[in-house]
């Protein structure tokens, strides 16, 4: 019999039930009906998208730890059997809230606005030639339709990939038993093919519909009793021993074949399939029932994100608008003397992204530039900055970081590292055991002085053009000297595995950087006890890291005010009397990704910001190469805390607070928020960016109340059990590295990873 977590026992939420609401407040915003109609099925293509990694990495991950025989109880009482049928149900139930959004709200919607996906029934006699057309021409000659008997086992289906299953029956054998027939759906194809319309309407029909209708001609002296859709999701983590690996790139590519073939963990398929073809999958691919999930509508929505793309309604989507140029925030012509004058801070997408495209260019171009030094986690295909990046390295000294086993983009940074040698680019892979999360670049100038000097681009985002002009980050272009120190001695740590003593002004993990934020929260409780101003602001991806979490609670429960903007995962429980009354958690959840991290201390009337690429969870603190730098200029100071950090704190429209039950509501639902203007931060930063608003205009933030995030009844938390022994953040470190066993990879494999802020292409479809 399965438990029932009771409420409000634990001093912290569970990780994946809060992504599962995480993913959930996605959903929300495809059946708001105040967002453009296209935007809203865009929105619906990335909770399945989203979904299919969590099941692929997360929900795998699971299932092999339980077959590798551990299921111990968490410090709630739960095994991992009972967390995994807890999600499960949690699963079913979303998947149909999503599907209940497709057929009773998007696809009425979208016909009443002249946007139809049709049935072969619904459609005219011009419709149905040009469908037959595009199937004789473009389907037919890629399908290759199998029976499955002795002779031809059941085929190796692909990770994702739709197919079509059919129970046959042989017409020249009337008695035998019925058979399996699969087809494959060609992933090159659109899963929604254009029909001609005489109408004025926008038609389409789904590509596996057209299939369906053609299996008679592919299954000749067969009777078709039935069929249906289905697509399988398999195991995506990747399992190897970097530390066994004599050559990291050729073990990450011979790896990703196995990607494609891992054990099946999810098989999809229409709601009304015939019952002994699920069966006989569910056999096939050693399913339990409870992994079986019917579908009310097309499988794998994810696909419609080709309906968003594809349907020609500027109307019906997001109006564009003009990022602010580099320009704007310079007074020099010359990019190097600018930033010897002064830092420049971008906030993208608001800021363009041209203009950190444009200090590489420039270190590039320049003759007197004498080195690059780079880190790639994600970049763009057909990137002006890998082409920058090849063509300096005729001329100047070029280093790349380049981590390879970025989710997803594995292959393509494979592809990226050999491109960049062949150029004559110094190609590293960074630190055993560690990803290379941070994202830095540093140029070495002769300038017109004679001066050798430094400049440097510290982000919170990732090297992606493409990316830039879909999730809000932060750049710093900066020649402060000791920023620039700082980030050299970081490039050292990276090809040489040379520590330093001391990365001040940056905060290094896994190094430095979990001592030094427990050290800032530290500080401000000691402000609160000592009377002096004290206040708390981070934003992030995710909050995971229970040592930070009892330290704001620490700092809660001394007075200090601390408000988190998380747009993810979040485990803080807050608004609990004794313990969190003072912390509010917002998650922002609109037409951009949240994915800028920020980092506010009031440090006693003298406040410091930071930024950079880490959250507040273990592998971001402890198990990956990541930089934290302060943002030291003045005025750059008030911009974040004013426009940025404030404009998320005034919103009312897609700002949604914690509840101490671990609910979501709107902002605008708090009792202390109802008198609240209607403001939204991304509109008003696009207003800002069009030159047409300013901070000066942003409403005051509202203050959520303790009632506000109570539930009714409410029990004082659990007793803190008795901790073990801290670690030191280097120590800890070290233990991270080590082969990891246990948790549902072979032979102890260090690369594994989980879903919650992994930065995917918008290609992708994804927003995490």
């Amino acid at each position: 019999m399965t438990k029932t977590k009771p409420a409000l026992t634990s001093r912290f939420f569970g990780r994946d039930e809060s992504w599962l609401r995480f993913n959930r407040r996605v959903l929300e915003e495809a059946e708001n009906e105040a967002n453009p109609l296209l935007e809203r099925v865009k929105f619906l293509a990335i909770t399945a998208s989203n979904l299919d990694e969590f099941v692929e990495i997360r929900v795998a991950g699971m299932l092999q730890r339980i077959e590798d025989g551990y299921n111990e109880a968490d410090a709630d009482g739960f095994t991992l059997e009972e967390t995994l049928d807890t999600l499960t149900r949690q699963m079913h139930a979303y998947v149909d809230e999503q599907y209940c959004c497709w057929k009773q709200q998007l696809v009425p919607a979208l016909r009443e606005r002249g946007i139809r996906v049709l049935s072969w029934s619904e459609m005219d006699e011009a419709a149905r030639e040009a469908a037959n057309a595009f199937y004789q021409r473009e389907v037919d000659p890629l399908l290759t339709p199998i029976t499955i008997d002795p002779a031809h086992p059941f085929p190796r289906v692909l990770n994702k990939a739709l197919c079509i299953a059919l129970l046959l029956h042989s017409k020249r054998k009337a008695t035998s038993d019925p058979v399996l027939g699969v087809v494959t759906v060609p992933r090159a194809l659109p899963r929604l093919v254009q029909l001609p319309s005489a109408g004025g309407t926008i038609d389409y029909i789904f590509l596996h519909d057209l299939i369906e209708r053609n299996a008679a001609a592919m299954y000749r002296g067969y009777e078709i009793l039935s069929k249906a859709a289905f697509r399988v999701t398999r195991n995506s983590n990747l399992y190897f021993q970097e530390e066994e690996s004599r050559n990291l790139l050729e073990t990450v590519r011979s790896e990703l074949h196995n990607r494609r073939k891992g054990d099946a963990v999810r098989l999809e398929i229409e709601r009304d399939a015939d019952n002994e073809i699920v069966e006989r999958l569910r056999v096939n691919f050693e399913l339990d029932e409870t992994q079986v999930y019917r579908t009310d509508g097309p499988v794998n929505l994810s696909r419609l994100m080709n309906l968003y793309s594809d349907t020609p309604r500027p109307d019906l989507k997001y109006a564009p608008f003009a990022a602010r140029e580099l320009r704007l925030h310079r007074k020099s012509t010359d990019l190097f003397d600018e930033l010897r004058q002064r830092d420049v801070l971008l906030h993208h997408p608001y800021d363009s992204y041209d203009g950190v495209v444009e200090f590489i260019e420039a270190a590039a171009e320049d003759p007197n530039v004498v080195s690059i030094k780079q880190t790639l986690y994600r970049t763009s295909s057909d990137s002006p900055i890998f082409r920058a990046l090849t063509e300096a390295a005729a001329t100047k000294e070029v280093t790349v970081v380049v981590e390879l086993t970025a989710r997803f983009d594995e292959a393509s940074n494979i592809r990226w590292a050999r491109a960049l040698e062949d150029a004559g680019v110094q190609v590293f892979h960074g630190i055993v055991g560690l990803k290379t999360h941070c994202k830095l670049a540093l140029l070495v100038r002769r300038d017109p002085d004679g001066e050798i000097r430094r400049y440097a681009h510290l982000g919170t985002g990732n090297y992606n053009p493409n990316t830039a002009r879909f999730y809000t980050d932060l750049s710093l272009l900066t020649a402060d000297p000791e920023i620039t120190a700082g980030v050299h001695n970081v490039f050292n740590y990276l090809t040489a595995h040379s520590e330093s003593d001391d990365y001040a002004p940056l905060l290094v993990a896994p190094l430095t950087l979990a001592e030094n934020f427990m050290r800032l929260i530290h500080r401000e409780t000691s402000h609160a006890r000592a009377g002096r101003p004290a206040r708390i602001i981070a934003k992030m991806n995710s909050l995971l890291e229970r040592s930070v979490i009892e330290a704001l609670y620490e700092a809660s429960n001394a007075g200090v005010q601390i408000d988190l903007i998380v747009r993810g995962i979040c485990s803080l429980r807050p608004g609990v009397k004794g313990m969190s009354e003072n912390i509010r958690v917002r998650s922002i959840v609109g037409r951009f990704l949240e994915h800028s991290r920020i980092f506010y201390f009031e440090n006693g009337g003298a406040a410091e910001i930071y930024c950079g690429s880490a959250d507040w969870m273990p592998r971001n603190l402890f198990e990956r190469c990541e930089t934290i730098f302060p943002v030291r200029d003045a005025q750059l100071r008030t911009r974040i805390r004013e426009e940025i950090v404030g404009a998320c704190l005034a919103d009312t429209v897609k700002a949604r607070y914690l509840q101490a039950d671990g609910e979501y509501r709107p902002i605008g639902s708090a009792a202390s928020a109802k008198d609240a203007p209607v403001f939204s931060s991304q509109d008003f930063l696009i207003r800002v960016a069009e030159g047409k608003a300013n901070a000066r205009q942003i409403p005051a933030a509202v203050t959520i109340s303790l009632e506000d995030v109570q539930a009714e009844t409410a029990p004082a938390p659990a007793a803190k059990k008795k901790s073990a022994p801290k670690k030191s953040a280097k120590k800890a470190a070290t233990s991270a590295m080590k082969p990891v066993t246990g948790s549902g990879a072979a032979n102890g494999a260090i690369r594994r990873e989980e879903p919650g802020d992994e930065e995917l292409d918008p290609a992708e479809s994804t927003l995490r």
